[in-house]
């Protein structure tokens, strides 16, 4: 039978995605910029749909610590979420963005708690050796110290889940598709750091030690396969900072800090405002890390999630 004479398709014609699908996807997925546009898109609106959540709590007693880790909650969602938006689109498993579910909170994670304390406690020791902090004196006492302990810890895991997802999982993945992994590792890296600048008491010297220690958690990445390092690790490092040395972080003290320490010197030496991450000493401890961790995570031979 013949087919109708208006309809001379054949069915490979009507399945041709028109032009216009070639401008927005190619062989590997969304092409650049448009996942990062539509992840940050929807990450953005999500935020913005859960900070409703702070209006809760905000007049409560010691409603500022608990709308800060409310916050907090909402941008680990709104970080994560749409990532798992975007691998169904993609057609990739979540993992594949550096937080692997046969990892979580796994021998890396716990590796990297370690290092993130043991790396902090060299540099507040070489900063008490050349005589600008001193420990000072317990400021909290009974259960009070283990109530802020934990309340920290948990915020900052918090703090290390959305910044190493933000600036080292889903964004990294897709320019390293494009550009390479060292290529976007910088570029994010650059922006991380940048990002600091704009912490009230923050200086240059803060940011770039931010992107730094950002580009070594690109490495840890690169050498594990995954983020569990640099979550644990930067969870660590910021709870050593604010709660455990009560010094401060990026410009800031926290509220229920452990002790009552104290900088005097050069600033150079002490950071100033924006404590130890603006030593010169950061880059000397940073650096040392870099190399021992070059030595105990060995390159590995299979691809890593930024490059899946």
């Amino acid at each position: 039978m013949e087919a109708p004479a208006g309809n001379s398709e054949t069915p490979s014609a009507l399945l041709t995605p028109p032009p216009v699908h070639g401008f927005f996807v190619g062989p590997g997925g969304l092409r650049p910029p448009w996942g990062i546009f539509l992840y940050l898109g929807m990450a953005g609106a999500l935020f913005f749909l859960l900070l409703g959540l702070n209006r809760l709590v905000a007049s409560r007693p010691a409603g500022a610590l608990w709308s800060e880790l409310i916050t907090n909650i909402a941008l680990v969602v709104a970080s994560l979420a749409p990532a798992g938006v975007m691998g169904a689109i993609e057609k990739r498993p979540f993992g594949t963005y550096g937080l692997p579910s046969t990892k979580a909170f796994g021998k890396d994670f716990w590796s990297g708690l370690l290092w993130g304390i043991l790396t902090l406690s060299i540099l507040m020791l070489a900063l008490r050796a050349v005589g600008v902090f001193s420990f000072g004196h317990l400021v909290l006492h009974g259960i009070r110290i283990f109530k802020f302990a934990a309340f920290w810890g948990l915020l900052f895991l918090l703090v290390g889940f959305f910044e190493e997802f933000s600036f080292r999982g889903y964004t990294l993945h897709y320019l390293s598709r494009s550009l390479g992994f060292w290529p976007a590792a910088w570029i994010f890296s650059i922006v991380f750091g940048a990002l600091h600048l704009a912490n009230q008491g923050e200086a240059w010297m803060g940011g770039l030690a931010a992107g730094v220690i950002g580009l070594f958690f690109c490495f840890t990445l690169r050498r594990t396969g995954s983020l569990w390092f640099a979550v644990g690790m930067h969870a660590s490092w910021d709870w050593g900072e604010s709660y455990f040395y009560s010094v401060p972080d990026s410009g800031g003290v926290v509220t229920g800090h452990l002790l009552s320490s104290s900088f005097h010197g050069s600033r150079w030496l002490t950071g100033g405002s924006v404590g130890p991450e603006g030593s010169v000493l950061v880059f000397v401890v940073i650096g040392l890390a870099w190399v021992a961790f070059d030595r105990m995570y060995p390159a590995i031979s299979s691809a890593s999630p930024t490059e899946n």
